[in-house]
């Protein structure tokens, strides 16, 4: 049993380098789309303290709505790619009423209320969505028009290591899109004046308050901005799979990501996410044999749980000090 545990698997690597490659591969993809699913948590808890449970249900709802605006516009006569887009552009719409509408009716009335409450809030809200979602759209699984967006199908096959290494297209295009996302938003809140606002929105809001910086239309920039990460992430992840309410327990494997890298982090979830995403793919290949496969479904939690005991701020997460 201990050779099965800390030896073989090691060998098999070293056998079958073309094998760890291929696994590497597909744990760097998930890795980095569950960064991308951590990076909207970790957008609205730095601007409002608020962690944000329907973030998971964001990425269901964001997807369903632009498969459903789709299927509307194809029966209006629209063409394939340009009912795509359109949907696309009325989809992220959707996603920045939402976010005006819990500023409206969810953060601004319980404003200075303890942090309990806006996260039983957001409870209510992925509440809110499913049963929304579910009344317009069913519950049924929807097919997410990929083609239609452009994204690549079919496979890239490199002989490497002496094997055969397979690289989805879709995947090659995810792990594009979704660096380039987190790229793009870690630059736009670093260096630009909005950016300025959310890290002073972060440190302090009485503080920022004072200086003339409008929480409400902070807390609309990021909710929107996490809208529009939950509909990246959403099409991803559903041009790998379907789309349908099971996608929301994909979503919450950010949690884990954030327990690693830290909820205020923005490297912290990319490097959160590469650690999960690999290591559950490694987990999962060469060792979830020994316990009967499906580890991948909870290696994650455990892995958070470690953290959690050993360094509960994660990896880039402030030590909070309190003194008496």
């Amino acid at each position: 049993m201990l050779y099965n545990i800390f030896i073989d698997p090691f060998v098999q690597m070293v056998q079958m380098p073309d094998l760890l490659v291929q696994t590497l591969w597909e744990g760097l993809v998930s890795g980095v789309l569950y960064a991308l699913i951590a990076l909207g948590f970790v957008l609205i808890f730095k601007a409002s303290g608020v962690f944000n449970f329907a973030q998971g249900i964001m990425v269901v709802f964001s997807a369903l709505t632009l498969v459903g605006f789709y299927a509307k516009f194809s029966s209006w006569g629209f063409s394939g790619h340009a009912a795509a887009f359109l949907a696309l552009v009325l989809a992220a719409g959707v996603m920045l009423v939402l976010a005006v509408l819990v500023e409206r009716v969810v953060l601004r009335p319980l404003v200075n209320q303890p942090d309990i409450i806006l996260f039983m809030a957001t409870f209510g809200i992925t509440y809110v969505l499913i049963g929304f979602g579910e009344m317009v759209f069913g519950g049924d699984p929807k097919q997410m028009i990929a083609d239609e967006l452009f994204l690549p199908s079919g496979s890239v096959d490199i002989e490497m290591l002496g094997g055969l290494v397979s690289l989805q297209k879709i995947d090659i295009a995810a792990a594009v899109i979704a660096s380039l996302m987190i790229v793009g938003l870690a630059l736009f809140f670093q260096k630009t004046r909005i950016g300025r606002a959310l890290r002073a929105v972060a440190d302090s809001h009485k503080a920022a308050l004072s200086v003339g910086i409008s929480l409400n239309q902070i807390w609309v920039i990021v909710w929107f901005a996490a809208g529009l990460v939950a509909l990246v992430t959403g099409i991803m992840w559903g041009a790998r799979s379907d789309v349908s309410f099971a996608l929301e327990i994909v979503a919450l494997k950010a949690l884990p990501v954030l327990v690693l890298g830290g909820f205020t982090s923005v490297p912290g979830a990319i490097v959160g996410g590469l650690i999960i995403g690999v290591g559950e793919k490694l987990g999962e290949f060469y060792w979830g044999p020994l316990l009967g496969g499906g580890i991948e479904s909870w290696l994650a939690y455990v892995i958070a749980l470690v953290f959690l005991l050993y360094r509960p701020q994660g990896l880039f997460g402030d030590k909070i000090i309190e003194r008496i």
